[in-house]
Parts: structure tokens; C-alpha cells; sequence
């Protein structure tokens, strides 16, 4: 590889590591400067790489930018209407009593594909600590268990924000990336309940008391359980217990009227049943994973193969309409706002709702589009063609290279988002060239950022803060858990490489 390409690369993410660490400056403009920093040192003409820059901002946007807008529409009305709260209650019911931990591992994952993690947990971690109240034991286990859960769905499915990104800079079919995705997260689930279950009781000890007696009450931590029911009694009072445990009283899943706009005089607390909560997440999804079963029944009759044109036959238009991303989430919005909402819910209300969901998405789009922007400048640079010849004279698994690249920018920043987008932007131009199937780059993408969660990643502050863990249990329970999915996702990446590659 030309040294010039080849250090303009490393420039480039170099510029972003240290500007993010070091700096006052966040990741959108880090971004755009390595852009510049990368067209610059690799011999690009300066007006080309402005060009460069806002061609790949524009085109990544384009084609992400609303169905983003539109998810985390969805998630804050989920939030607000209290439909997170009854899905996490019936998938306790079924698993049923003495398998909480898998229950919350499963509710973390679903509640976390729409719901930012840290506000999904925040929202859903009263559950973990009403169970542990009840059983009273096992509350790291639960924590880490949801914790977790989340952090699988959040980095591998879209349409959470970072996922969704990938496949704008990389191609790849969002419904193709949605089940990859989810069957990632089926089979590393497993891998969080075996190690909660395992390092939980280990590290419980720890635990500091303030959470202790929150959770377990004054009298556990001095001797045994006595007190934990009066604390719960208590809590139920104040409002402080969001749920009761598996096992116990059955939990108010009712949201406080006067949050939901003003009631009608003796109108009966708000309650969202599990399956009305779910149409708004399950019905998008289903719609976009129709459209890419469909079109791929059709390319197949049709012949249409490699980079053959293709145009829908007139039985898959209508599929490939209602599962277009924007289409299929306009009609989630849609669902969340007029199934999950009373009816006395006044328009001022959700639009402010929908105004804070698009203030926290604010950043991530930027950060999307820079990263398209960085992409395009390596295209566009030749250094994306340059590390793509270099790497096919290694013995390298190609895929393995965004992977890395996540991993180290992970480290490095503690962004998952971030360094999922850093690792697509570099990789997009080696797909076509390398022959990397669009799917495999992009989980591999998503899974190499998940890597040991620590002091530089706000979601390690969250979850062990509301665990009570502090100094090396901390690490031990959330940055062991996130680097084990991080490890089992490896020997899956080789086997999706070898089916799709």
C-alpha cells in the first residue's frame, strides 16, 4: 500500500481518537475534520474534498436521515405511554417465576431497538429492582442481565440510530440487516444470562449500600432480610416502586393521567396492553422484512443477478411500498400515536414529545452524515482502493478489518456509535472491491463495537451506577459482560462470512 494512502488513513483516525479525547470538540466535527485531514495528507485537491465532504454528508443522510427521525419518534411515545413498561411485564409472565434473568435479558433487547439504552434503562431498571425485592437476592444479576440485553439490540438491529447508520454508508438492505441482527442478538443472549448468572453472585457483595437498601432495605444489609416488604410498602406509597417482582402482587402498569395531558373528570388511570404496546415496533418491522423476503423471491423468478438492474414485478410494488424503511415507520409513528395515546392526549403535548426525540437525535444524524462524508473522501482519495489491495495480499479475513477498526475506535472513545460509523465510513470503499458481502461488513461493523464498555462510554455510568458497582466489580460485571458478547460475536461473523460471502 502506498505509504502517502496509507498514512492519511491512519491520520484520519487518528484525528478522530484524539479530538474526542482530548479535545472540546465532539464527534460530528472530529469527523469532519479527519475528512479533511485524510484528503489533505493523501494528495486530494482541496476543493475536491470540500466537494467530497458534503456529496457523501447529503447522500448518507438522504437515505437514513428520516427513517432515524422516525425511530426515535416511535421510542419516546413507547416511553411516555408506558407501552415499555407492560411489554417488560408480559415477557416476565412468560418466562415465568425463577427465570427473571432471561425475561429481563429478552425485555432489554426489545425495548432497546427503538429506546435509547440509557433511557431504556433507566425506565425499565425499577423492574430488575422490584424482582430482586421480592426474591430477595440476585438484583447485579438482573442489572447486568437488562443491561445487556440492551446493549445487543442497540449496537446489532436497526432501526436504532448506529445500525441504521452502517447500512446507509455501507448499502446494505436494511430488512437483510434487521434479521441478521436479530438472530445475532438469539444467539448471544445466552452468553449475557450464563455470565450475569455467573458473575452476579460474585460480585453482589460489592454492591454499595446506598443501592443496597434501596433495593433489599435497611435491615437486609444489617441483618438478613427483615424490613425488605416494609421498604417495598413504602415505595408503593410514594410511587418510588415502579413494578412489583415476578412472584409477587401483580404490578400497576397504570401511567399517571395528568402526564398524558388533562383527563376527562373520572377517567380511569391509562393502561397499554402488551399486544396493542407492541404493533408500533413489531408492524414497521415486520413490513420492512416482508419488502426484502418478497424482492428477493422476485430477483430470484426474474433472473436478476449481481448488479443487474432490477424492477419490482406488479405483485411486489405494493410490498416494496409498505416496506420501504420511511413508509413502514411513518406507519409505526402513526400507530404509536393513535393506539398507545388516549384520546384526551392534547396535539401540543406529543409534538412536544416529538420535539425532544428529535432533539436527542439531532446529534446522532450529524454524526451519521459525517461519517458519510469521511467515507466518500476515501473513496473518492483512492484510499479506500489502496488498503483494499493491500488487505487482499494478506491472509486477513476481509471482514475482520471493520470489525478492528470498531474495536479499537470503541476503546479508544467509548462511542459505540461512534465507532461503528468510523468503521463503516472507512469500509465502504472496500466492499464492492474485496467482494464483502454488505450484511457481513455491517454486523461486523456493529459487533466489534460492543467491545468492553468502560470509563470512556456514558452507557458504563448508567447501568453501574444503578447497580451500585464501583472500581473493579464494575469492570468485572459490565465491562466483562460487553467484551463476552464481543467475543462470541466473532465465530458468528465467520460463519455469516462463509453462508453470505
Amino acid at each position: 500500500m502506498d505509504i502517502q494512502l496509507l498514512l492519511a488513513l491512519v491520520l484520519g483516525i487518528a484525528t478522530i481518537i484524539v479530538l474526542v479525547l482530548r479535545t472540546r470538540l465532539d464527534a460530528f466535527v472530529a469527523l469532519l475534520i479527519a475528512a479533511l485531514v485524510t484528503g489533505i495528507v493523501a494528495g486530494q485537491a482541496p476543493l475536491d474534498i470540500v466537494t467530497s465532504i458534503t456529496t457523501g454528508f447529503g447522500n448518507t443522510l438522504a437515505s437514513i436521515g428520516i427513517v432515524i427521525g422516525l425511530g426515535v419518534g416511535i421510542g419516546k411515545i413507547l416511553e411516555v405511554s408506558g407501552a415499555a413498561n407492560s411489554l417488560a411485564m408480559a415477557f416476565l409472565k412468560l418466562f415465568g417465576k425463577g427465570r427473571e434473568p432471561w425475561a429481563l435479558g429478552s425485555v432489554g433487547a426489545l425495548v432497546s431497538i427503538p429506546v435509547f439504552c440509557d433511557s431504556g434503562y433507566v425506565i425499565m431498571n425499577p423492574l430488575a429492582r422490584s424482582i430482586a425485592r421480592v426474591k430477595r437476592a440476585g438484583y447485579i444479576t438482573l442489572a447486568l442481565a437488562l443491561g445487556c440485553g440492551m446493549t445487543l439490540t442497540h449496537h446489532l438491529v436497526p432501526p436504532t440510530p448506529g445500525p441504521l447508520a452502517v447500512a446507509g454508508i455501507l448499502g446494505a438492505d436494511l430488512g437483510a440487516l434487521i434479521l441478521a441482527g436479530l438472530v445475532f442478538t438469539v444467539l448471544l443472549l445466552p452468553i449475557v444470562i450464563v455470565y450475569a448468572k455467573w458473575i452476579g453472585p460474585k460480585i453482589e457483595p460489592s454492591m454499595n449500600e446506598g443501592v443496597r437498601e434501596v433495593v433489599y432495605g435497611t435491615a437486609q444489609a444489617q441483618s438478613g432480610h427483615r424490613g425488605a416488604t416494609a421498604v417495598a410498602d413504602r415505595e408503593s406509597r410514594t410511587g418510588s416502586g415502579a413494578v412489583a417482582g415476578a412472584g409477587g402482587d401483580a404490578p400497576s402498569m397504570d401511567v399517571d393521567n395528568t402526564t398524558l395531558g388533562t383527563p376527562p373528570e373520572g377517567a380511569a388511570p391509562h393502561r397499554v396492553g402488551a399486544f396493542v404496546a407492541s404493533l408500533p415496533l413489531l408492524v414497521p418491522l415486520l413490513l420492512i422484512i416482508l419488502n426484502t423476503v418478497s424482492g428477493a423471491i422476485d430477483q430470484n423468478n426474474q433472473g436478476v443477478v449481481g448488479t443487474g438492474e432490477y424492477v419490482p414485478s406488479s405483485w411486489a410494488v405494493p410490498l416494496a411500498f409498505v416496506g420501504n424503511p420511511v413508509v413502514a415507520l411513518v406507519i409505526g409513528v402513526i400507530l404509536a400515536v393513535y393506539i398507545l395515546l388516549p384520546r384526551w392526549t392534547p396535539r401540543s403535548k406529543v409534538q412536544g414529545w416529538f420535539a425532544e426525540a428529535a432533539g436527542s437525535a439531532g446529534l446522532i444524524l450529524l454524526i451519521t452524515g459525517a461519517g458519510g462524508a469521511l467515507g466518500q473522501v476515501l473513496r473518492s482519495s483512492g484510499v479506500g482502493d489502496a488498503l483494499a489491495e493491500a488487505i487482499a495480499g494478506t491472509s486477513l479475513p476481509a471482514f475482520l478489518v471493520p470489525f478492528l477498526i470498531a474495536t479499537l475506535v470503541r476503546l479508544a472513545q467509548g462511542s459505540g456509535t461512534v465507532a461503528m460509523i468510523t468503521a463503516a465510513s472507512v469500509t465502504a470503499p472496500l466492499v464492492g472491491s474485496l467482494g464483502i458481502d454488505p450484511i457481513v461488513a455491517a454486523m461486523a461493523c456493529t459487533a466489534g463495537s460492543m467491545v468492553f464498555s468502560y470509563f470512556n462510554d456514558s452507557y458504563f455510568w448508567v447501568v453501574t451506577r444503578f447497580a451500585g458497582l464501583d472500581g473493579v466489580a464494575a469492570l468485572k460485571g459490565w465491562s466483562g459482560i460487553t467484551t463476552a458478547v464481543w467475543a462470541g460475536s466473532i465465530p458468528l461473523l465467520f460463519i455469516a462470512d462463509a453462508v453470505l460471502g
